[in-house]
């Protein structure tokens, strides 16, 4: 198996009460340690621009400004966002930005990309809220400009959506044919399918009943379209709660409802119900278990994310020594 981390960026109230001038020291800090070990092949952070469970002004730093700062600052780990939202830039546009953060990182991003979700912020930075159907749309649409792009250096498309008339990329992806494309969402009927025309990975429901479902989904477009189904990677996200004994299991979840009970006290309650019931909430040997479980699914790429990363290490560390040994 193989193991990602997120990097706080602010938007899960992951940087609150730290001093803003601190916040890229702190994430540069846990990325040049995540690189300098080998536990983790990836690093990762979202593309939002305002705070959740509810857009409160907390800090929320850009994704690809950091990815591509991150590439600056480390020389092993990949570099990833989970994911982009395709409705916020253009494509064509993201295309060269993510081949110039390809450059500077010498060949290391990944493009993590999805339709969006999140209401509040499309309106509020003026782009309306399509449809779903719209968004999905629109997704593929900008998958199509992204793989002319990379693997020609020039796309022409008369899209509903996107239009591009001769866009010129120059120079191409250190990655031959661009960044691994991470299709995320488990959209049943249309995103599925437009992973499995271009994916290289998925990432979708983490639960064992949800990772199942989506998969024979997905196998049934992989048939559909005449994609061998073992060509893609399937990935999920884990929130991780860990402790040596349950005492301290329970410690680490009472620190998680606190500190959402400072920052977002009208969500705390909700959010940590959903934190306290998730897979990796455990000790070492709990969450081993349930990560060979998921592994006999097919999960076979974990992104880890822990609330306290920015304040304690300690169950990052916990985690590295005494359960990634057991999966790798």
């Amino acid at each position: 198996m193989r193991f990602g981390l997120f990097i706080p960026q602010g938007w899960r109230q992951d940087l609150t009460g730290i001093d803003p001038q601190q916040h890229w020291p702190v994430m540069r800090g846990l990325a040049q340690w995540a690189d300098a070990g080998d536990a983790y092949e990836s690093i990762w952070v979202y593309d939002h621009f305002h705070a959740v469970p509810e857009p409160n002004g907390e800090a929320t730093h850009e994704a690809w400004s950091l990815v591509t700062a991150f590439g600056a600052v480390t020389e092993r780990v990949r570099l990833g966002q989970m994911c982009t939202c395709m409705g916020y830039r253009n494509p064509a546009y993201l295309a060269k930005v993510a081949t110039t953060a390809d450059h500077v990182s010498g060949g290391r991003v990944e493009m993590g990309i999805g339709a969006g979700w999140y209401e509040h912020e499309w309106r509020a930075y003026g782009y309306g809220f399509p449809t779903a159907g719209e968004r999905i749309a629109m997704l593929d649409e900008g998958v199509q400009i992204f793989r002319r792009l990379w693997t020609d250096g020039v796309a022409t498309l008369d899209g509903r959506h996107y239009q591009v008339d001769g866009a010129q990329l120059s120079p191409l992806p250190l990655q031959a044919g661009g960044p691994p494309l991470w299709i995320a969402g488990g959209g049943e009927k249309k995103t599925l399918r437009i992973a499995a025309q271009h994916a290289a990975y998925t990432n979708f429901d983490g639960t064992p009943e949800g990772f199942a479902h989506k998969s024979e989904i997905l196998r049934g477009h992989c048939e559909a379209v005449g994609r061998p189904f073992d060509e893609i990677t399937r990935s999920a996200n884990y929130n991780v709660v860990i402790g040596r004994t349950q005492a301290e299991v329970d410690d680490r979840l009472a620190w998680v409802h606190e500190h959402l009970r400072q920052t977002v006290p009208d969500s705390a309650d909700r959010e940590f119900a959903q934190w306290s019931r998730g897979p990796l909430v455990g000790t070492p040997e709990q969450i081993v278990e349930k990560l060979r479980e998921l592994e006999g699914l097919g999960m076979t790429y974990a992104i880890t994310y822990f609330a306290e990363a920015a304040y304690d290490r300690s169950g990052i560390e916990l985690f590295t020594s005494e359960v990634v040994p057991h999966l790798r």
